[in-house]
């Protein structure tokens, strides 16, 4: 499928042939230790290069988190480079986890960064947060062929609060974001190209998604304590649309490429069991 169809129909292509783990590459100063490596740019280098080499060919997305990059200053945003770089060649699509949300001219300029095709961090997909009103997200959402996925209801326990509150109309703040996103996604096929942020450990039934139409992005899965017991409860079987999202239990495998292939197999193989 060329790269300029939506990103909807792209992710749906890539989790039917490749399944729907998506594999983070989290460079995390711990992580760096357990491979034996420095905690430095060379050893971040070196960790995301060959996580990324042995993970892309074998998952739908890969999901390198910004953050861990950055903190390395220009040099490790030129390794992140490498890495979207890499994965694209190995095919898979690359979801990079900004978590950018801002207004205006701001956002738009997030937006070129990421998702405007002119860049070397340019990815099929981005985080982003609406907290600023989902209308701020525009120049994200109107980014043609790319995909955005909006934080709605995420694991960390500071969230429920916020994330919980009710609105005027009755509604959660997660589910009006819920909402909006699925109001992007009215009649595309087979999945719209907005998804949403929904972590595999909350409750099951705080959320209705039977209207979204479009990816759901499920952190928690793994070494948070979602099994896929858990992202059935939540999400339905089969698991349409939602992408299990693993760093940790991936990573652990590490430093060795076939181990971390065959870690990234055993995970896939029960998503799909």
């Amino acid at each position: 499928m060329e790269g300029t169809a939506p990103f909807g129909a792209r992710l749906a292509e890539a989790v039917a042939a490749r399944g729907p783990l998506c594999a983070g590459i989290d460079p995390h100063p711990g992580l760096l230790d357990s491979w034996g490596l420095p905690r430095d740019v060379s050893g971040m280098e070196n960790f995301a290069l060959k996580a990324v080499d042995a993970l892309a060919p074998e998952v739908a997305v890969v999901k390198p988190q910004s953050a861990f990059f950055e903190a390395y200053g220009a040099a490790g945003i030129a390794v992140l480079e490498r890495v979207i770089a890499q994965a694209k060649e190995a095919g898979a699509l690359v979801l990079l986890d900004v978590k950018r949300g801002d207004i205006g001219s701001t956002m738009a300029a997030y937006a070129a960064a990421y998702l405007g095709g002119e860049t070397r961090l340019d990815a099929d997909a981005i985080t982003v947060s609406p907290y600023l009103g989902f209308g701020s997200l525009g120049p994200a959402l109107k980014a043609a062929g790319k995909g955005v996925f909006v934080l709605a209801r995420t694991s960390n326990p500071e969230a429920a609060r916020l994330q919980n509150a009710l609105l005027d109309n009755g509604k959660t703040v997660a589910q009006s974001i819920v909402d909006h996103a699925a109001e992007c996604n009215a009649g595309a096929r087979p999945l719209g190209d907005v998804g949403v942020v929904v972590g595999a450990t909350i409750a099951p039934g705080e959320l209705r998604l039977d209207e979204l139409n479009g990816p759901v992005l499920a952190p928690g899965f793994g070494a948070q304590g979602a099994g896929v017991a858990e992202l059935h409860k939540l999400f339905g079987s089969p698991l349409r649309g939602v992408l299990a999202a693993s760093s940790r239990d991936i990573l652990r495998h590490g430093p060795d490429p076939a181990a971390l292939r065959e870690g990234a197999r055993r995970i896939a193989a029960t998503l799909a069991g």
